[in-house]
């Protein structure tokens, strides 16, 4: 058994492209992580790469839920969450399955959460400038400003309050009210961020650069930042009417 005290969730829907790479650059570096697939019904065989995979190679330290259809990104966290909590896991992070997060950065995050005093470590594409390779300079301008939006509304000291790639200390998921997370876009990456640092939470942002997928198909769309650009004022809404409450 192979033990570890983190967890890195990866969503996925139609990754068959990058899932057996992801899960092994995540398993061939020196620090022991241990991996959660969260696979909506992917058609094109995501879900059986990763049985194969458990089943022949990394049965102590690879699993898999699967869900029937594209239930939303948010709800999927949710849902690595909350299994992550009824074990025993520590540290809990947050990647994306089509390596536009680097395998190499989760150790920064670990550290930052672990040496460095940060409750939550966040791989940040903005925090130093403009860290993306490869995006489209539209979809750039529009991630970029998106943060810099929501950091003017809120006044939540971090660049890149839409970033995906996050480390979580166990006691800040214990203490959020996972069922009250409304968002399900990346709406719900500032949502877990805002209410982290409403409830006193140390925020670390950590420089990374984000490339573009290189295999699949991008999930993003127009309407998944219209959710976040207009949802924000309800989070600042929600801070201001004191709704935002630690998990009794």
């Amino acid at each position: 058994m192979v033990k570890s005290d983190s967890l890195v969730i990866i969503p996925t829907y139609n990754e068959k492209e990058n899932i057996e790479r992801i899960i092994r650059a995540v398993f061939a570096l020196e620090k022991s992580f241990h991996i959660l697939i969260i696979d909506d019904g992917s058609p094109d065989g995501t879900a059986q790469i990763v049985k194969n995979l458990m089943q022949e190679e990394f049965a102590d330290r690879l699993f898999l839920v699967e869900r029937s259809g594209k239930l939303g990104l948010g709800t999927a966290y949710i849902r690595g969450f909350k299994w992550a909590l009824e074990r025993d896991y520590e540290y809990i992070f947050e990647m994306d399955a089509d390596f536009s997060h680097d395998p190499h950065d989760l150790p920064r995050l670990y550290a930052a959460v672990t040496t460095e005093g940060g409750d939550v470590s966040v791989g940040s594409r903005y925090v130093t400038g403009v860290n993306v390779v490869n995006w489209p300079m539209g979809r750039v301008l529009m991630s970029y400003f998106a943060s810099k939006y929501v950091r003017l509304v809120t006044g939540i000291p971090i660049h890149d309050t839409t970033a995906g790639f996050v480390c979580y200390k166990r006691k800040v998921l214990e203490t959020i009210d996972l069922d009250a997370i409304r968002f399900k876009g990346y709406a719900f990456q500032i949502e877990m961020k805002f209410t982290a640092y409403t409830l006193g939470f140390k925020v670390k942002e950590v420089s990374v650069i984000f490339v573009n997928r290189q295999e699949g198909t991008s999930k993003m769309s127009g309407g998944i930042f219209s959710e976040a650009l207009f949802g924000v004022m309800k989070l600042k809404a929600a801070k201001m009417f004191g709704k935002i409450k630690p998990k009794k």
